[in-house]
């Protein structure tokens, strides 16, 4: 197991998520961020699965055939589109994405830049997050809202660069102050 370089793999990771919300207004949500991942369900399964270079989580889906940490984060972390995945209000719409409130949206934009420098280290681009959204399949399951703001800033960064991209997200929190308060 390795405790120590785990630890210090979403201590960064928190820590520059926490750096980013501070930067646009995010306060609260930089404080709190990922905190599940130090809960025993989770960080047992990071140190128990740690590489270094991509998320534990998948390791253990691997091998498991399911994520028990990614479970358990998914449900605790509003931040993550997952959170939102609910049963629609129309008859045989099945499970379906819900609106997701925009700070938690900026927060997951914000936490993918994160995650990306952590593991691709010097490869990172201002492209990385924009590229490693689109061969997920997140689209599927997020609400149409949700994916529109997301897409949006994803471009921007990889169009116009992270400080840019930054300074516009802080004025829209700043401008839907009442939206966004706490």
């Amino acid at each position: 197991m390795k405790v120590w370089k785990h630890f210090c793999t979403i201590t960064r990771h928190k820590y520059l998520v926490m750096k980013y919300c501070f930067r646009v207004g995010l306060y609260k949500q930089g404080l709190l961020h990922d905190l599940s991942k130090y809960s025993p369900t989770e960080f047992l399964v990071g140190c128990k699965y740690y590489q270094g270079n991509r998320s534990p989580n998948n390791a253990e889906r691997e091998k498991k055939g399911y994520s028990s940490a990614w479970l358990h984060h998914k449900g605790r972390n509003k931040h993550h589109y997952e959170y939102w995945i609910d049963y629609g209000l129309e008859p045989g719409q099945g499970l379906c994405g819900m609106r997701m409130p925009d700070r938690y949206i900026y927060e997951m934009f914000l936490d993918r830049i994160a995650a990306s420098k952590i593991y691709k280290k010097e490869k990172y681009t201002d492209r990385s997050p924009l590229e490693y959204y689109r061969k997920g399949m997140a689209d599927s399951f997020m609400h149409p809202h949700t994916k529109e703001v997301l897409e949006h800033l994803l471009i921007m960064l990889a169009e116009k660069g992270e400080k840019t991209t930054l300074a516009y997200l802080r004025k829209e929190i700043w401008r839907n102050k009442k939206e966004h308060s706490f």
